[in-house]
């Protein structure tokens, strides 16, 4: 199990833990001050993060790894991830009955005028409407643009499997953690910070997910959709063969490979129960 669960899962995964999204967004103005200005300073905090990302670039190890350890601290206490099964989803919506689909902030919904897609899910115990109202005060969005949404847990199934036929991934993020708030639906080519920081700066803002992909190679066909569906680049081809190759250190976990295996050849397992990888965060 992650850091997380040690801390702050009572003895489950933290994302299932009832207690991580109780608070009153109303009451509490700490994390109602920390979510509005997360929003309504995005992209602002956006231009810095890309200009610190092109200075990393720049700068050997192990001083780059020097450099980016505060970030990743900040990360942990303030706005830190993880990528989760849609089961999981489904159990958080559970938990937290109010949802909201909004439009999602890295893919420019501050910016006047934006078309951004509606492809993040605001999901809290208590009322958030108008933690939403104060936070996206200035959102003018385009023409096209899909605005926010409130739905039932089953709209919200069907909106995210929509999203993994598209090789959307699922990540659920604090808000000054452990306070859970918010779903994204992200991929790196959609414009996804948070996995451009990760991925491609190599800076830790996510811990790796609960569960590991397992490949079954008796069951698989060959038709390598899943290596094109993996958001994280850990299905490869093998040269002059039908089977592939999974690396499970490279694998978060998101289970997005599996929307697109009708055989059956790609299943989800515990991270901690999988010898290969069960220290793999």
């Amino acid at each position: 199990m992650c850091q997380f669960c040690v801390q702050h899962g009572e003895g489950k995964r933290w994302y299932a833990n009832a207690g991580n999204y109780a608070l009153d967004l109303q009451a509490d103005l700490r994390h109602r001050g920390f979510m509005v200005g997360f929003i309504r300073n995005f992209e602002k905090q956006r231009r810095s993060i890309n200009a610190g990302i092109n200075v990393l670039r720049c700068i050997p190890e192990p001083a780059k790894s020097w450099l980016s350890q505060p970030v990743t601290t900040a990360a942990r206490e303030n706005h830190f991830g993880q990528p989760i099964p849609i089961e999981a989803c489904a159990n958080i919506f559970d938990i937290a009955t109010n949802i909201t689909r909004l439009p999602c902030v890295c893919r420019g919904a501050m910016r006047p005028g934006s078309n951004a897609e509606s492809c993040c899910i605001a999901m809290t115990v208590h009322q958030h409407d108008t933690l939403l109202e104060e936070s996206f005060r200035d959102y003018a969005g385009g023409p096209q643009a899909e605005g926010f949404e409130r739905l039932t847990k089953e709209q919200a199934l069907v909106y995210l499997r929509r999203a993994e036929e598209r090789g959307l991934c699922h990540t659920v993020w604090t808000f000054i953690t452990p306070f859970i708030a918010a779903i994204c639906n992200c991929d790196l080519p959609g414009g996804c910070l948070a996995m451009k920081i990760q991925l491609t700066a190599g800076i830790r803002i996510m811990w790796k997910g609960e569960d590991v992909i397992r490949y079954h190679a008796d069951r698989c066909t060959g038709c390598r959709r899943c290596v094109k569906q993996c958001p994280f680049g850990a299905i490869h081809t093998e040269a002059r063969r039908a089977r592939l190759r999974v690396d499970r250190a490279a694998c978060w976990g998101c289970g997005i490979c599996r929307t697109v295996c009708t055989p059956g050849a790609l299943s989800l397992e515990p991270r901690s129960a999988a010898v290969d990888v069960a220290t793999v965060w």
